[in-house]
């Protein structure tokens, strides 16, 4: 085998090649033996890492709580969003993790903030609620607490969860995010 075909290797024949130099190289020193021992090591080390790696990976596109735990998951599917400009679905939720955990003081102005941005009727990215959770909303908007959103916010995923995630699975968007991985 020629010196560059090395780099045209696949990463199990990289190991096979490691193993079968092990074998090969019984004539050498003992101290060379150990190294290359110890280097068969390290490379199935890093196979079955890179293997548990592509495994968690994988899993990213399984469920949509999955994609957005994920941040690469997150950014191709906003990215998907951006392309059907359906992305304030997306930025709805995210304000409402970001408001969930936020500090009591500063919850009022950021519940004004996401009712003016994505619930009220002109909103500039309104999101698709019902009227009952709009009213609901709006009836609470004085005294707003940590779960103030979640209805709403439950409705945005449910829609994101059967209506945009599965065309994204289909999407060349998730293609691209799968060979990234």
């Amino acid at each position: 085998m020629a010196f560059e075909d090395v780099y045209s290797l696949s990463f199990n024949d990289h190991l096979i090649l490691a193993a079968s130099m092990c074998r090969g190289l019984s004539y050498l020193p003992s101290s060379c033996l150990e190294k290359a021992k110890e280097m068969r090591v390290k490379l199935s080390h890093l196979a079955e890492t890179h293997h548990k790696n592509k495994t968690q990976d994988g899993r990213i596109l399984q469920d949509l709580e999955t994609l957005l735990n994920s941040k690469s998951g997150l950014q191709a599917f906003r990215a998907f969003l951006r392309s059907e400009f359906s992305e304030e679905n997306l930025q709805f939720w995210l304000a409402c993790e970001d408001y969930r955990v936020s500090p009591s003081n500063l919850q009022k102005n950021k519940a004004c903030s996401i009712y003016s941005q994505f619930i009220n009727p002109d909103a500039p990215l309104e999101v698709n609620l019902d009227a009952e959770t709009r009213e609901a909303l709006l009836s609470v908007m004085d005294s707003p607490c940590p779960n103030t959103f979640n209805k709403a916010q439950q409705r945005i995923y449910s829609l994101m969860a059967k209506d945009s995630f599965p065309r994204f699975l289909r999407s060349h968007h998730c293609m691209e995010a799968v060979k990234a991985f």
